[in-house]
C-alpha cells in the first residue's frame, strides 16, 4: 500500500519522537485494531511493574494482529498510546519503541494520552491502531 509521510517544517520534528506528523493512504482495506495491552494469550502480564518490556509485549501483540488481518507493523497509520501517569521518562521509553519496532521514517501518526489507569491495574500501557491494507 502506497502511503506518504508528511512532517513539514512548520510543525515540531514528531520523528524524534517515533511519530509522522501525517499519512496519507491510497483506498484499501481498513483495519481497526482494538487496545492492545501486554497480556500474553492466557490472560498473563509480561513485565508487571516494567514499562519497557509492557510497551515490546504491546507491539509485539500489535504485530500479531496485523498479520492476522494480512499485513504487518508497517501497514499501520495511526496509533493511540494510552500511558498510565505519563512521564518523560516513560515518554522515552515509548518513543524507543516506536522507533525501534516501526523505523525512524516512516512511523505512524499518533497520539498519546496520559490516564490515571486501565482495565487491569498491572496495566501499564494500551495502543490501539489503524492501519491500511
Amino acid at each position: 500500500m502506497d502511503k506518504t509521510y508528511i512532517n513539514p517544517p512548520e510543525l515540531f520534528n514528531s520523528k524524534d519522537f517515533g511519530f509522522s506528523q501525517i499519512v496519507i493512504s491510497e483506498p484499501g482495506n481498513l483495519v481497526y485494531i482494538s487496545g492492545q495491552v501486554a497480556w500474553d494469550e492466557n490472560r498473563e502480564i509480561t513485565g508487571k511493574g516494567d514499562l519497557e518490556t509492557q510497551v515490546q509485549k504491546t507491539i509485539d501483540n500489535l504485530a500479531i494482529a496485523m498479520k492476522k488481518a494480512g499485513g504487518q507493523l508497517q501497514d499501520i497509520v495511526m496509533l493511540r498510546i494510552y500511558i498510565v501517569n505519563y512521564t518523560s521518562a516513560a515518554g522515552n521509553i515509548v518513543s524507543e519503541a516506536l522507533r525501534r519496532n516501526f523505523g525512524a521514517e516512516t512511523p505512524p501518526a499518533s497520539t498519546w494520552l496520559s490516564v490515571q489507569g486501565l482495565a487491569n491495574p498491572d496495566f501499564l500501557i494500551e495502543i490501539e491502531a489503524q492501519a491500511v491494507l
